[in-house]
């Protein structure tokens, strides 16, 4: 399982930006709508911005993964056989960018196998 981690700089600002721009757009249909006389749910919108690595939010969601797999792992009987590996929003780069990282390395190993 992989989370996406810190970006290099250039990526960070293109996806800060973006979020940004999401957020404000949003707001602006949210307010155009008000103007309007609909009617708009209560609930406070969901902030993407929190989704950055390093915010609170993903070290929430580091930590509940860590604690569901560590959970399986000792309740579970199908898990007890397999390797979890996690790699958090700690972890640089990202998830998808990790999983293929950690499957080449392990294919590289002189004891791989495709089948485990």
């Amino acid at each position: 399982m992989a989370v996406d981690g810190v970006a290099p700089r250039a990526k960070m600002n293109q996806q800060r930006g973006r979020r940004f721009r999401t957020a404000k757009e949003a707001k602006e249909a949210r307010e155009k709508a008000e103007r309007k006389g609909e009617n708009l749910p209560e609930e406070k919108a969901f902030d993407s911005n929190c989704i950055t690595p390093g915010t609170p939010f993903m070290a929430r969601l580091s930590e509940q993964l860590r604690y569901f797999v560590n959970k399986k792992i000792t309740e579970d009987s199908n898990w007890r056989d397999i390797q979890v590996v996690l790699s958090g929003h700690e972890v640089p780069g990202e998830g998808e960018h990790k999983v293929m990282e950690y499957i080449r390395l392990a294919r590289a190993q002189p004891d791989y196998n495709p089948n485990s």
